[in-house]
């Protein structure tokens, strides 16, 4: 165990000073949940006259190099690596049974000419693009109905330019929903190590629609104020592992998601079976999320030993009246913050419509949340958890929570606010509201004390 640690510190210089505030119990990983197979045939950028000077557009270059993969199938897959350099390019998309391997020092960064960037239909579960009604733009790099694709190398780095995308939010003249920095979708057995992924146009890694994803060892930064650009979204998919990463962007570090309103509930594919551990970062919005697009559900999401620094909320779970789903089965554990605006937040009324054509009657079902362990200082309110009417939060249960406050604000306000809601709680300070006091608490938070 400590040869594996001190390993883990050498190799990953980028992320070590961070992750060594992380607590580390027993090491429990995803290492193997999916397998990280060798490739028998290795091609460079280079061979398909790509030029890393920052200046040359390498569009052609890449799209040739996975066009050979796609196309000879050379048993075992083939790796392309990309040797240290500027690699401006266009978008492109990724094929089954590859490796894009970033030497040390690389950098494949995307053009800023918006101009030419590929349109592609709205994801059915969204009806719509997340920002604008019609299509969205494609994803810097993109993969569609691809199977055993890893993303890894020497802590190399994807950056998409992404400041010319917030630059035409800002100024309202965006046409289509701006594109993600990696996108799969419809796919299985990934694998995304040891990158670091900055300055996104939008959300950083979004798989939907997928199974067997494994994402670690990742950094991805963006500025404080670039708009929407969460860190992972793991969205309609399964099986999905995200552990010892750092992350500091504009919005969520990690949101679960699962399809919008009316489309997301015709579209019917949960998320489920998340785990998120050892996780690092800050960000003016939250650092674990779930929502607030839920409308497939979400369930059996394990969330733990995260540590939040300059954040505007901890823990996040967020949806609407509108929404339907099911979220269920979420703990969240071993969490340290410093320096937020809120400790803990559940609320049913958080998140826009897409259209008009939302049932303002499908009411979503929380319940069976659990939240524990966690400490912080310079926390300004501990908590707010708000139901719905017609549709309360049942089963959240709080335990072993300490949120502190250095400021004397919070004498001017009670640390938690509640309604329509439902649970237990042990051992929390400052004390919780009446409906989850420790005297009124339900069975279902029995075996959580």
């Amino acid at each position: 165990m400590l040869r594996f640690v001190v390993s883990f510190f050498l190799c990953f210089s980028t992320i070590a000073p961070i992750l060594n505030s992380v607590a580390l119990p027993e090491m429990i990983t995803c290492s193997g949940m999916v397998p990280m197979n060798y490739r028998n045939d290795k091609i460079l950028i280079t061979d398909f006259g790509g030029v890393g000077d920052g200046r040359t557009l390498n569009t052609k270059a890449f799209r040739e190099a996975i066009y050979r993969i796609q196309h000879l199938r050379r048993r075992g897959g083939t790796l392309l690596y990309i040797p240290p350099g500027v690699y401006l390019t266009e978008s492109f998309n990724l094929t089954s049974h590859m490796t894009l391997y970033l030497a040390r020092g690389a950098v494949i960064k995307a053009t800023q000419d918006t101009g030419n960037w590929p349109l592609i239909a709205p994801l059915p579960s969204y009806g719509r693009g997340r920002e604008l009604p019609g299509g969205r733009y494609q994803s810097f790099i993109h993969g569609d109905g691809v199977r055993d694709v890893v993303i890894t190398g020497e802590n190399g780095t994807i950056d998409g330019q992404g400041g010319v995308w917030w630059n035409m939010w800002r100024r309202g003249t965006l046409q289509f929903t701006r594109p993600s920095l990696i996108e799969f979708m419809n796919s299985r057995d990934i694998i995304i190590s040891n990158v670091i992924f900055q300055n996104s146009p939008f959300w950083n890694i979004h798989p939907v629609y997928c199974s067997n994803v494994v994402i670690r060892f990742v950094t991805i930064l963006a500025p404080s104020d670039s708009p929407n650009t969460d860190g992972i979204d793991p969205d309609s998919s399964s099986h999905v592992c995200i552990e010892d990463s750092y992350i500091s962007t504009g919005d969520d570090l990690v949101a679960v998601k699962s399809g919008w309103d009316e489309y997301g509930i015709a579209y019917g594919r949960p998320s489920s079976d998340i785990t998120i551990r050892r996780v690092t970062g800050s960000s003016p919005f939250a650092g674990i999320a779930i929502g607030s697009e839920t409308s497939g559900g979400v369930e059996n999401v394990l969330a733990e030993h995260i540590n939040l620094f300059n954040m505007g909320l901890g823990i996040h779970v967020k949806t609407n009246s509108g929404r339907g789903g099911i979220i269920r089965n979420i703990t969240v554990s071993h969490v340290f913050i410093e320096n937020a605006r809120k400790g803990i937040k559940i609320a049913g009324d958080v998140g826009g419509h897409p259209d008009d054509g939302f049932n303002p009657n499908a009411l979503p079902v929380v319940e069976g949340i659990t939240i524990n362990n966690v400490w912080g200082v310079k926390v300004l309110q501990a908590g707010l958890i708000q139901g719905i009417k017609n549709s309360p939060f049942t089963g959240i249960c709080l335990s072993n929570i300490n949120l502190h406050s250095s400021t004397p604000t919070r004498s001017t306000s009670p640390p938690w606010k509640c309604s329509d809601v439902s649970g237990g709680s042990h051992l929390v300070n400052p004390g919780p509201c009446s409906e989850l006091s420790s005297t009124v608490q339900d069975s279902s938070c029995s075996t959580v004390f």
